[in-house]
């Protein structure tokens, strides 16, 4: 009898998985709710063949000279800044990512911390547990309808929160370097235009964008100066396409009317100075701040879903087929093998 190909789970994934998987491969999960020590994930990597790895995790050159068996890194998650696509390319390594399955759920929750920031929910929430007497004419906020919200990305999850936002009768103006289709399935009617002039005109800016070298801190102290006085600002991209120190600053200040962030620079390890948690000053202002813990995709129907597609892409790597949602093309897979759409 064959030896039985070693699948490492880096973070906790729901039983059908670990069935899934168990099937064919012998598989060691973590289904602690905590990430492994390096040093422990290293040991338990050094034989797998495959790897399914989630938003915690650095996967570098050095981590993977330690996995000389490994054939493929399966991204159970979106934004795969924190894999080093070059190295996995360069030692013949597939990766792949779930590329669909956050969307519907990040811009969902896109929507209601915007809607929460606008109509100061968590700060009535505090006043009613606080024990308010009563109505009193307080605590007003924005409204979204007939405003203009601008989308910093305009991919998938821009799109998918632009046709959320229809309904408010907004006027919906986007920033990307890519295409934007405005007709037909492509995607709701926006108005594209250059990133300064979407800060300069929107009431609300909504950060879908990924973190590449190009979007570090895209959104930095001079572009957030150019925003309109009171405006309110949402990320769901990725933490450091946005500068919380400056974000923190311009609250203090007052030119910002609020922040609300489900993304914070502190997660983002590809990033060798990002900084150790939440900017303090973002959390003591909770009256113009709204911070969730990377709820974009925390619904479970979403979570199998997007285990279910990483588990299928260890197998098909592993049956010698081209995996779903790759990124990359590794030498050594043989010419035979028809290049995926990146």
């Amino acid at each position: 009898m064959g030896r039985r190909p070693v699948v490492v789970l880096t973070h906790r994934v729901h039983r059908p998985i670990l069935d899934m998987l168990s099937t064919s491969c012998e598989v060691i999960a973590n289904q602690s709710d905590e990430s492994l020590p390096p040093s422990e994930l290293r040991r338990r990597a050094a034989g797998a063949d495959g790897l399914m790895a989630f938003m915690p995790d650095r996967i570098t050159a050095e981590f993977l000279d330690e996995c000389p068996r490994l054939q493929v890194v399966a991204g159970a998650l979106k934004g795969h800044d924190n894999i080093d696509v070059d190295a996995c390319t360069e030692r013949g390594i597939w990766v792949t990512r779930v590329e669909d399955l956050l969307t519907e759920p990040t811009a969902e929750l896109a929507a209601g911390l915007l809607i929460g920031l606008a109509r100061n929910i968590p700060a009535g929430d505090r006043s009613v547990r606080a024990g308010r007497a009563g109505w009193r004419p307080t605590l007003y906020g924005t409204t979204l309808v007939g405003s203009t919200i601008g989308l910093v990305g305009a991919g998938r999850l821009g799109r998918a929160v632009a046709r959320l936002l229809r309904g408010f009768e907004a006027t919906i103006l986007c920033s990307d370097p890519a295409p934007v289709s405005s007709a037909g399935e492509e995607g709701p009617e926006m108005e594209r235009v250059e990133l300064s002039e979407l800060l300069e005109r929107s009431d609300s800016v909504v950060v879908c964008a990924p973190l590449n070298a190009h979007t570090l801190h895209l959104l930095d102290r001079r572009r957030l100066e150019s925003m309109r006085p009171g405006s309110l600002l949402v990320n769901v991209g990725r933490g450091s396409v946005v500068d919380e120190s400056a974000v923190a600053e311009l609250l203090r200040c007052g030119h910002l009317g609020g922040f609300a962030a489900d993304v914070f620079e502190f997660e983002d390890l590809s990033r060798s100075d990002r900084p150790a948690g939440v900017p303090e000053d973002l959390v003591a202002m909770p009256d113009r701040t709204l911070l969730t813990p990377h709820l974009g995709s925390a619904v479970a129907s979403a979570r199998i879903q997007i285990e279910e597609h990483a588990a299928r892409a260890i197998l098909q790597v592993l049956a010698r087929e081209v995996p779903d949602g790759a990124v990359n093309r590794p030498p050594r897979t043989g010419s035979a093998v028809p290049t995926p759409a990146v």
